[in-house]
């Protein structure tokens, strides 16, 4: 099925960061220091101010975009975020790893009425850009990545709670630590769920 570059100018900011460049085709921005996307569990802390660029769609879809990012410090990262509200979201992304900018963690959290999980695999070196796919079929998710922006693979399976009405999904990107760094977002497209693509 074919996808389609997405309007941005259909895009709101959540927790806009202080520098921030959109074109017509592509979203760039510099992170804030201690911002990030994570409720409770194990940690205890709850943070949700981490930036993100997101929209509206409904109906089932898919939506993906490349992140193209030089991360600075442990747990930088940048990828795709799912919005129904604070106690209920899900992002995937790649985190800066312990390896000194060498390597990252490719995976998901996933937060459901107020907890957040966490799921990663490493990847050595890391990779930019890397692509980043979120598909719908009803209150059903499911992510994928990529390595080229042309062959995805699945990476979690999940259903989300709370009113999905209201919910956005877009592009994000946080520093949980004393940092900041510079993403590029480009190739933001949707159209119908490519679950079984």
């Amino acid at each position: 099925m074919h996808q389609e570059s997405v309007d941005l100018s259909q895009f709101q900011w959540l927790n806009e960061p202080q520098k921030s460049t959109v074109t017509r085709d592509s979203v760039e921005f510099d992170t804030l220091p201690e911002t990030d996307f994570w409720q409770r569990t194990h940690y205890g802390f709850q943070r949700i101010d981490g930036h993100a660029f997101l929209t509206r769609l409904w109906d089932d879809f898919s939506f993906s975009a490349g992140a193209d990012s030089v991360y600075e410090t442990l747990f930088d990262q940048s990828g795709l975020l799912l919005w129904v509200d604070q106690d209920n979201w899900a992002k995937v992304s790649l985190e800066n790893g312990p390896g000194g900018g060498t390597s990252g963690m490719l995976g998901s959290v996933v937060t459901i009425n107020g907890y957040s999980d966490w799921s990663t695999t490493t990847l050595d070196p890391i990779t930019n850009p890397i692509w980043y796919r979120i598909s719908r079929q009803g209150s059903d998710f499911r992510f994928d990545s990529s390595l080229d922006g042309d062959e995805f693979t699945q990476m979690r399976v999940f259903h989300m709670h709370g009113d999905l009405t209201h919910a956005r999904v877009g592009v994000y990107a946080c520093s949980p630590g004393d940092s900041s760094f510079h993403v590029r977002f480009t190739e933001i497209k949707a159209g119908p769920s490519l679950w079984h693509e």
